[in-house]
């Protein structure tokens, strides 16, 4: 049993309309993905990503991704604390998120651009303390300047989604009650600082995720090469999960069920919300 920690249903490479993803997740849960957390990205998918986890007993964070921050409005904060405040009683909503900074576009490392996504994290982390909920973080060429804001703005933890930064910088995450989010990019064998870390740290600071539709495992990666002759790119779905942990366990030499078990528990510890759902799911 796997709960996939991050995980965006409402994509549009797994169709369109309110039906679009039930085959997706009918599939991973018929391979033991009890739970999906999926996370909202800007305003405009709010209502989606809270309509899915109803549909398919699964979670939901609100936030604003730091990609979708250009064309995001200071009036789009008003409407996630407005959010926050309707489904405050929601046990579905597990935390705010996606949010974070993204140092890794050239266009949002503009001086401008990084002080506005600056600003919609930090706004956005002071709405999750008001409302005493944890946040999924955005890590990309960015950690430090997440740390550091975390240090002056706390919360009460969450994960450092799709993490790949070092050693030092994860056990800074980990100190602040952070759980780190490992998936289908420590597949490939030559992520080898990535597998490093996915084998040198504590298992207890892991949860698993796929970041379906995005960051396919390399048995569903297909090269600039292979696709230009025809061969299409696999989709990552969240039935990839138990062999994203299945490489996991095999990285660290310990049992899949043991993997299984505390990457779970440290899911439900990241957000706590979640541990009522996992309670009371039904078996796949």
């Amino acid at each position: 049993m796997w709960i996939d920690t991050h995980c965006h249903l409402d994509a549009p490479e797994f169709g369109s309309g309110p039906d679009a993803a039930d085959t997706v997740r009918a599939q991973a849960r018929e391979r033991g993905v009890a739970l999906c957390v999926v996370p909202a990205v800007e305003w405009a998918n709010f209502d989606a990503v809270r309509l899915l986890a109803h549909r398919h007993g699964d979670a939901y964070a609100l936030g604003i991704h730091p990609l979708y921050v250009p064309q995001a409005s200071e009036g789009d904060l008003d409407r996630l604390d407005e959010a926050l405040v309707r489904h405050r009683a929601d046990p579905r909503l597990v935390a705010v998120g996606e949010i974070g900074l993204d140092f890794f576009v050239p266009a949002l490392c503009e001086p401008a651009m990084r002080e506005r996504q600056l600003h919609f994290y930090r706004a956005q982390l002071r709405l999750a303390h008001r409302h005493d909920l944890p946040v999924i973080l955005h890590v990309r060429k960015s950690a430090d300047a997440l740390l550091r804001q975390l240090r002056e703005r706390p919360v009460s933890g969450g994960i450092a989604h799709a993490f790949s930064g070092s050693a030092q910088q994860a056990l800074a995450f980990t100190q602040l009650g952070f759980r780190l989010g490992f998936g289908g990019a420590m597949s490939f064998e030559t992520a080898r600082r990535l597998r490093a870390l996915a084998t040198e740290l504590p298992l207890q600071h892991l949860v698993l995720e796929t970041d379906a539709p995005d960051i396919p495992p390399h048995w569903l990666y297909v090269t600039a090469a292979e696709r230009q002759a025809g061969r299409p790119q696999g989709v990552n779905t969240p039935a990839e999960l138990p062999r994203i942990g299945e490489v996991l366990a095999g990285l660290r030499g310990q049992p899949v069920a043991e993997v299984a078990r505390q990457t779970t528990a440290n899911a439900l510890a990241a957000l706590p919300r979640l541990a009522a759902l996992w309670s009371g799911r039904e078996a796949p």
